[in-house]
């Protein structure tokens, strides 16, 4: 199963864990495992690359986990598009949940 945590301070995303595999199919077919990677991937890529911040990104192949911690002092215009990004994913994740009820979970601690 993928487990998708999403930190939160008060209504702000502050980072977020993505682990573990859907077990729909076989390592390579996996569709959903393919879409959750393609959507974390895209979120971390507006974030860094896109916008230009230093958000903290860890993987464990290991784990097959991603993490991205958002940096601290984001000016009010990078923290409103870093919100929508993260607000975005884990609205997609919990679209892909609810097709998928048994495969991925989604929260917020």
């Amino acid at each position: 199963m993928i487990t998708a945590t999403f930190h939160m301070e008060g209504d702000r995303i502050v980072s977020f864990l993505v682990e573990g595999h859907s077990g729909s199919a076989q390592s390579g077919e996996d569709i959903l495992c393919a879409a959750v990677t393609s959507a974390v991937r895209l979120t971390e890529c507006a974030v860094n690359d896109v916008l230009g911040l230093e958000a903290s990104v860890k993987v464990r192949t290991d784990r097959a986990s991603i993490s991205l911690k958002l940096p601290g002092g984001l000016g009010q215009t990078n923290e409103s598009t870093c919100q929508t990004l993260l607000t975005a994913l884990m609205l997609y994740l919990t679209g892909l949940h609810e097709e998928y009820p048994e495969n991925i979970i989604v929260m917020e601690v």
